[in-house]
């Protein structure tokens, strides 16, 4: 055994809470021995070595700390040693309510099980369900992180047993979860993982994974939208939405969008909505009709639900897929729904994504990858993209919820969890 091997084993005998560390060497950026079991990725290495020259240091009885908070440092030698956390940050709410409700509060790291990668989160993007989830309204499905959170980026820290997908630390990859994004660290399903598109950054992948797998779910799997159909996008503004309308586009399909202002209508149309409607101001219903030629929407993405059912039946195509996966308008619905949807020979066809069992979900982001992810490319035309309205640091979690409930937002709200230098 090499005498500093000696020196960082004989350091963590003496140390309080140290029992995972490694000797780094600051100026090749590199891990010069570390004690066993001991795990970092290439980014986390960057972070500690860039805080090491950039921050000073305090000098403790028990060792040496710097002032990056993921990072706790003891004394072996000059270039010191680097201890693993096994707590981590986490948006956190005691009971149901308001966004002042939501704080930061340390919790237990995860630990990746059989099958599972622990992700180190860079981004996580704000969605409906964390609102509702926050209001006591839908809560995490079985088994799931209570943590809110439904997709997230970062990079690989350690991979659990039993993968065989080809996920290695260091990695960065973006996440389709259950619950648990917005937090420090998350185990991930090898299967819900998917690499990061070429030329985007861990903001924009984080604003990807349940946002354009619902738009890809809800356009072909359940609604098996075919080329030439005309498709209308309630909420086209939002994150589903931006997606939904770059997919269409991409199938084939016509688009058309409802939102709250012409802004965002005209923001939408950028996109390739052929055309939007203001449903604040005007029928979206009769004006579907008439951009249709009578004809009306073979397909429907709705997640208003209860207060816009007649408009949608009134227009909707005859044999026509009126697709429902949101209830923002609410549950209840009065009068001859059925009548009418059985004269336009309609389908009412509902979902929703997180609830799905963990094989769908693999099944379904094998399918995005390699249909979808190849054509999100900055620098070609036509190319997908997400969109990104306002990025949060995490601790400004609150002040993100408000600004969702206000309905301000054109496409998606990106929570930063760990600055990527």
């Amino acid at each position: 055994m090499s005498s500093v091997q000696n020196l960082l084993l004989e350091s963590l005998l003496g140390t309080k809470h140290v029992d995972n560390a490694a000797i780094i060497k600051i100026h090749a950026r590199t891990v010069l021995v570390s004690s066993p079991g001991f795990n970092i990725s290439p980014s986390d290495i960057r972070v500690l070595v860039n805080g090491f020259s950039k921050n000073p240091v305090q000098v403790r009885r028990d060792g040496l700390y710097f002032r990056e908070k993921d990072y706790k440092c003891v004394r072996a030698d000059e270039r010191s040693l680097y201890a693993k956390k096994r707590i981590m940050l986490a948006v956190h709410f005691d009971q149901p309510g308001g966004p002042e409700n939501l704080y930061l509060k340390e919790v237990a790291k995860p630990e990746p099980g059989p099958g599972e990668v622990l992700l180190k989160v860079a981004a996580s993007a704000l969605n409906r369900a964390d609102v509702l989830q926050r209001w006591g309204q839908y809560s995490p499905p079985p088994g799931a992180s209570n943590i809110l959170g439904l997709e997230a980026s970062g990079h690989v820290v350690t991979v659990g047993p039993g993968c065989q997908g080809p996920w290695k630390a260091g990695h960065s990859a973006m996440a389709l979860l259950a619950g648990g994004g917005q937090a420090e660290y998350v185990t991930v399903p090898e299967g819900h993982l998917m690499p990061v598109p070429k030329g985007l950054t861990l903001i924009q992948a984080a604003a990807i994974p349940e946002a354009w797998l619902t738009a890809f779910q809800l356009l072909h799997v359940i609604g098996q939208v075919k080329a030439g159909e005309t498709v209308l996008i309630h909420a086209g503004s939002s994150g589903v939405g931006t997606a939904a309308v770059q997919l269409a586009r991409q199938a084939g399909a016509i688009p058309l969008v409802t939102a709250g202002s012409l802004d965002k209508i005209k923001a939408v149309e950028k996109l390739g909505a052929a055309a939007g409607f203001n449903y604040k101001e005007g029928d979206f219903s009769a004006a579907t009709l008439e951009f249709t030629k009578g004809a009306g929407a073979n397909v429907i993405l709705d997640c208003v639900g209860g207060s816009y059912w007649e408009k949608n039946v009134a227009c909707l195509a005859l044999d026509g897929r009126w697709v429902l996966y949101g209830l923002l308008g609410g549950a209840e619905v009065h009068g001859e729904l059925l009548s009418k949807l059985l004269t336009k020979r309609g389908s009412l066809l509902t979902s929703l994504l997180r609830s799905r069992d963990k094989k769908y979900k693999a099944e379904l982001v094998a399918a995005f990858t390699q249909q979808i992810l190849p054509h999100f490319a900055q620098d070609e035309p036509g190319s997908l993209r997400p969109v990104v309205d306002t990025v949060f640091p995490l601790k400004q979690v609150a002040e993100a919820h408000v600004y969702m409930e206000q309905n301000k937002n054109l496409g998606k709200i990106v929570l930063e969890v760990t600055p990527v230098p």
